[in-house]
């Protein structure tokens, strides 16, 4: 498989990772991650996807980072982050396309893509006048057995391959144990906040769940979570900021800490809402408390 088509498979599925996805959308993720895989002509079929509307936002955001792969001039010692960033964009994309189709729909949307390519293989071969009375049929339940490989056998290795990956991740714990372990912390943490708000400050109490969150932190990033991370992360340093007297618990601020629960709920729950104005509010509060951070080492 070349490079391209790798960096774009991945991103998929590192994106797909900060989603609580249902089996049937796993195996959509699987079937997309296929298609890319087997695709001849990557460009024009992500082209393509533009013009359908169940992948044109998803098909927009390929098209970019398709683009970059190989219009950009590329800095290597920063494709890491890059990819970082790439794989963040597809997040929101990748979920629109997961809740307008499911495998049998997504199969459906595919063949209009695979039914030009086979009406651009037909013509020439019309031309030629090869040796058979039949047209080409664009129907893909009629193809040789190696299409129906494409629509079974390989997205099923796909599937099992995304399910091991995310098991391998949890070790001996189920996701409803992670699950229940991050969610059980959360009312107690928000009682917390009511209590600063107050100006309550227990610095046991503090450093008590600022190694909680830590240690939600480190959960969610070994289960590829790295949104629900950088949440937890930024609550734990907050904590220790507050402790050390470098942030004062302002109305502002509690309500900062708060957007990152609300977006740690929503995600963990994978609750159907709208959570951009926290994300943003709360990865915002973060940048904050680094830069605040780096100053203090100063």
């Amino acid at each position: 498989m070349d490079l391209i088509k790798q960096y774009i498979i991945q991103s998929i599925s590192t994106a797909s990772n900060n989603l609580r996805l249902s089996t049937e959308k796993i195996e959509v993720v699987a079937l997309l991650r296929e298609t890319i895989s087997n695709s001849g002509n990557l460009y024009e079929d992500i082209k393509k996807m533009k013009k359908i509307t169940e992948f044109s936002t998803l098909g927009i955001r390929l098209n970019q980072i398709y683009d970059f792969l190989t219009e950009e001039r590329i800095d290597f010692l920063k494709l890491s982050d890059q990819f970082k960033e790439h794989s963040q964009n597809l997040i929101k994309d990748l979920n629109h396309m997961l809740d307008m189709v499911n495998p049998a729909t997504f199969k459906d949307s595919i063949k209009k893509i695979k039914s030009e390519e086979d009406k651009d293989i037909a013509r020439p071969a019309e031309e030629k006048k090869m040796n058979t009375e039949e047209e080409i049929s664009v129907d893909l339940s009629k193809r040789e057995p190696d299409e129906n490989i494409f629509e079974v056998s390989e997205s099923d290795k796909i599937k099992e391959e995304i399910i091991l990956s995310e098991e391998k991740t949890i070790d001996d714990n189920s996701f409803e144990n992670y699950e229940s372990s991050v969610l059980k912390s959360i009312k107690p943490f928000d009682a917390l906040l009511k209590e600063l708000s107050e100006k309550e400050i227990n610095t046991e109490e503090i450093e008590k769940y600022a190694d909680i969150m830590k240690e939600n932190e480190q959960a969610s990033r070994k289960n590829g979570f790295n949104i629900i991370a950088n949440m937890h992360n930024i609550l734990a340093h907050s904590l220790l900021l507050i402790k050390n007297g470098i942030l004062i618990p302002s109305s502002e601020l509690i309500e900062s800490m708060r957007a990152c629960l609300i977006v740690i709920v929503a995600l963990v729950k994978g609750k159907e809402v709208d959570i951009s104005n926290y994300l943003n509010r709360a990865e915002e509060f973060g940048r904050k408390i680094i830069n605040q951070k780096i100053e203090e080492n100063n």
